[in-house]
């Protein structure tokens, strides 16, 4: 004799196959795949570039398990990591330096899963394997660049403001402005403090020379805007390996974190993620 009434039967029922449904794509694995992405944006990956690819691919009588278009990139399935490789030799050749060439993995599980937005669970790199990547900012580059806009920033004031000098010249951290006499030493202190007050401004009467320097604060500033971009610019640069649930983030004052779960071409990944140019790996 049942104990509770039939509908609650009926929704256990429909929650476990509901559940099986979206466990299904873990069972399936993944495929190796090549994926094909754009150096440029005025370069593109269409209908065009996937001919050029099966045409490539059919030199060298490799046949694809399946080939399509996913938003910026071409991604082409393979039945092992074999003829995977084979393939991103030949597309690579094919194709030119135009656009980057990756080894990846996909999942295996069926379209109907898939437009079901059924995926696989995702697995970071204790589990799969893939990269890590520890970056170092090079804050220095990014103070050289800050301090060389404020000469020029420096140069256009007294300039508009019609305050002679003689010279301006960076020594280290710190500016050096060279004035001709007492007047223009003050006249050029007025200028400066008020137009750029992130400024620390110390002046030598006596050989008529104004020395700027960075406040303590726009330092901080400074290295953490770098930081900041230094980040978005690698969330783009990992775009374009097509990698799947990466981890890009900030450890420490300097340093940046990056895990690729699943990169199968550690080197390609390196050249990548290594092209900004503030950035040491």
């Amino acid at each position: 004799m049942n104990r509770y009434p039939l509908w609650k039967y009926l929704v256990i029922a429909v929650a476990l196959i509901i559940a099986t449904i979206y466990t299904l794509p873990n069972f399936y694995g993944e495929t190796p795949a090549v994926q094909v992405s754009s150096t440029r944006q005025s370069i593109p990956v269409d209908t065009a570039l996937m001919g050029r690819v099966e045409e490539a691919l059919k030199a060298q009588n490799i046949s694809p398990d399946g080939l399509y278009l996913d938003g910026s990139s071409l991604k082409i399935r393979f039945k092992d990591a074999d003829t995977q490789i084979k393939a991103r030799d030949a597309i690579q050749h094919a194709l030119g330096d135009s656009y980057i060439i990756a080894l990846n993995l996909l999942p295996a599980s069926p379209q109907w899963l898939a437009d079901m937005k059924a995926y696989p669970m995702f697995l970071g790199l204790d589990l799969r394997g893939g990269v890590h990547f520890l970056l170092q900012v090079d804050m220095q580059a990014a103070i050289d660049k800050t301090m060389e806009r404020y000469a020029g920033d420096i140069r256009r004031e007294l300039k508009n403001k019609q305050v002679r000098y003689g010279t301006i010249k960076r020594n280290g951290n710190v500016l050096e402005v060279q004035l001709r006499d007492a007047d223009t030493l003050k006249a050029a202190q007025n200028v400066v403090s008020r137009t750029l007050p992130t400024l620390v401004l110390n002046s030598d009467d006596a050989a008529y020379k104004l020395t700027a320097t960075l406040k303590p604060e726009e330092v901080v500033k400074i290295q953490g805007d770098a930081v900041k971009q230094n980040i978005s610019t690698l969330h783009n640069r990992v775009n374009e390996l097509g990698t799947s649930e990466p981890i890009i983030q900030q450890a420490g004052p300097n340093r940046i974190v990056v895990e690729l779960p699943g990169i199968q071409d550690t080197a390609r990944a390196k050249d990548i993620i290594g092209r900004t140019a503030t950035l040491e790996v």
